[in-house]
């Protein structure tokens, strides 16, 4: 009986981007699914933290992410910091098949429309990434904005402001007998608006900052040398994590107003608005109030850009097609 010697398979730097037409779609959505709900498990504690610091009367908002995190733990057990995620998992499916398949449809239409270009590589991948980034928030919005209101409706419960719900049906249902369809919407405009180029951001910034790391430590696509395994979920988690810092720095005031917009039902002054949520926002704490949660949020996005860009590179790993 031959015996065949196993080696550990170094992969070509092309297979470092591989791109929509090299995937198999079912594997590629199947487990994405598995993987991707996975990684939201382990960073969704932190999105509680911050949700729960930006809400206005909660007693937190001036207590450290690790201060809240014990209280929370004290009060209401690992349940507690879980709040919302179930909702958050399942409902999430349909929309990750939405947000992958805009994504990289648009990433590669892209790169072939720039191809004859007369441009560095690197920004010709920064601005593809960034186009898809943009595009794929746009369209996932349409399905996230609800999932994100009311997931976050269940993450303070309890909390001063807060209308009290037994589940996700509940909280559609309220919300839809106080304010109608726009209510399941509130914070659409905002969302779409700021979110849309912060992903064009994140996106970018990942594509450029993958592709000049990758030629500052001595690879090219026509290069003999090949990276590991190892080398490369280092290269893409530090790129990712950048991506991750840069973005967080830049939307937490975005995200601050928009938590609280989607989660509080009344200021005392009729239905909350960006300008009012703004305006109280400034009353209660200056500037500062704008970057409520900050700590949690800059860990969150962090940690969200490292795990999800190592988890996403797998995914399409995994999802090659067969020769």
């Amino acid at each position: 009986m031959e015996t065949v010697e196993a080696t550990t398979p170094e992969l070509s730097l092309a297979d470092t981007d591989i791109n929509w037409d090299r995937l198999d779609k079912t594997r590629f959505h199947v487990i994405g699914a598995i993987l991707f709900t996975v990684q939201s498990a382990l960073i969704h504690p932190t999105a509680v933290v911050k949700t729960r610091m930006q809400v206005a009367g909660s007693g937190l908002s001036q207590m450290t992410g690790l201060s809240v995190f014990s209280r929370i733990l004290r009060s209401d057990g690992i349940p507690g910091i879980f709040r919302g995620f179930g909702t958050s998992a399942i409902g999430s499916l349909p929309g990750r098949v939405l947000a992958l398949t805009s994504l990289e449809v648009s990433k590669d239409m892209t790169l072939k429309y720039t191809e004859s270009m007369n441009m560095p590589e690197a920004t010709r991948v920064g601005i593809a990434n960034g186009v898809a980034g943009m595009i794929s928030n746009l369209v996932s919005c349409l399905y996230f904005v609800p999932l994100d209101v009311i997931c976050q409706r269940l993450m303070v419960q309890g909390l001063p402001g807060s209308t009290p719900c037994s589940g996700p049906f509940d909280v559609v249902r309220k919300v839809l007998a106080a304010e109608g369809f726009r209510g399941i919407y509130r914070g659409f405009g905002l969302t779409a608006i700021t979110q849309s180029p912060a992903s064009a951001l994140w996106w970018g910034a990942y594509g450029t900052a993958q592709h000049i790391i990758w030629r500052s430590v001595g690879y090219k696509d026509d290069s003999e040398k090949k990276p590991s395994h190892v080398e490369m979920i280092t290269v893409q988690a530090t790129a990712g994590m950048t991506a991750g810092a840069c973005s967080s720095i830049i939307t937490t005031p975005i995200d601050t107003v928009k938590t609280r917009l989607q989660v509080i039902d009344d200021y005392g002054v009729g239905r909350p608005s960006v300008m009012k949520t703004a305006k109280t926002l400034l009353k209660e704490d200056g500037w500062r109030g704008f970057y409520r949660g900050f700590g949690p949020r800059f860990l969150n996005m962090s940690l969200y850009g490292t795990t999800m860009i190592v988890t996403y590179e797998l995914i399409k790993r995994l999802s090659v097609k067969q020769a």
